[in-house]
């Protein structure tokens, strides 16, 4: 990447980036194996440009979050989810909607990954897709998602949207793609996550050096 510009002390000198692999993690809102929003997700994948690539986690041993476990140590599983999240360069969501909001495993994922002030959320970019077989494509269960991980200060990608309605209409039995619309509108996602992540990654640069 070129260097940029910057001015210090009334003379001019570059900060350099250098391009780089780009490791993005997936997470599926849903643990069932055939669910349509891995299939998403892997779509996802299928559509980050070259040097990026996705590694879904499985996260199905998060136990119910108690805060009587929590103050005797982080359980195993929390503890590998969180830190493959702070090692990844962005993360991808991809959820269904449950009772017009966030299932409750996956919040309770989240809850667990924000405890302490070393959450590994914190200025992370993430990009936001769901999939549903209604016709709103997960819509509320976006503006629920968006809320809790704005309150985490993580750099929530704004646009653009991915909702995916009757998505059991835009995907065949091998979890394939059939649509030709979805797969443009999450290819568009997923070049605009890499170059969110891309500044992202330049604005902690500078802010070190501030």
């Amino acid at each position: 990447m070129a260097g940029l510009l910057r001015h210090a002390g009334g003379g001019p000198f570059f900060v350099t980036f250098k391009e780089a692999f780009m490791d993005i993690v997936g997470i599926c809102g849903s643990l069932r194996g055939q669910s349509i929003n891995r299939m998403l997700l892997n779509l996802a994948g299928d559509c980050l440009p070259a040097g990026a690539t996705l590694d879904v986690l499985a996260w199905d041993e998060v136990p119910a979050f108690n805060s009587d476990v929590l103050a005797k140590g982080l359980p195993p599983a929390v503890a590998t989810l969180r830190e493959r999240i702070r090692r990844a360069d962005a993360v991808i969501i991809a959820t269904p909607e449950y009772n017009f909001s966030i299932p409750g495993m996956l919040k309770n994922a989240i809850d667990w990954v924000s405890r302490g002030d070393d959450q590994p959320l914190l200025n992370k970019p993430v990009a936001i897709l769901s999939a549903t077989p209604g016709p709103l494509g997960g819509a509320r269960v976006q503006y629920d998602l968006r809320k809790v991980l704005l309150f985490m200060n993580a750099a929530v990608l704004v646009k653009p949207e991915v909702f995916v309605g009757f998505a059991h209409q835009k995907f065949d039995a091998e979890g394939q793609c059939t649509d030709s619309t979805t797969r443009g509108f999450v290819q568009s996602q997923m070049d605009a996550l890499v170059r969110h992540t891309k500044l992202q990654q330049q604005l902690q640069q500078l802010q070190k050096l501030a």
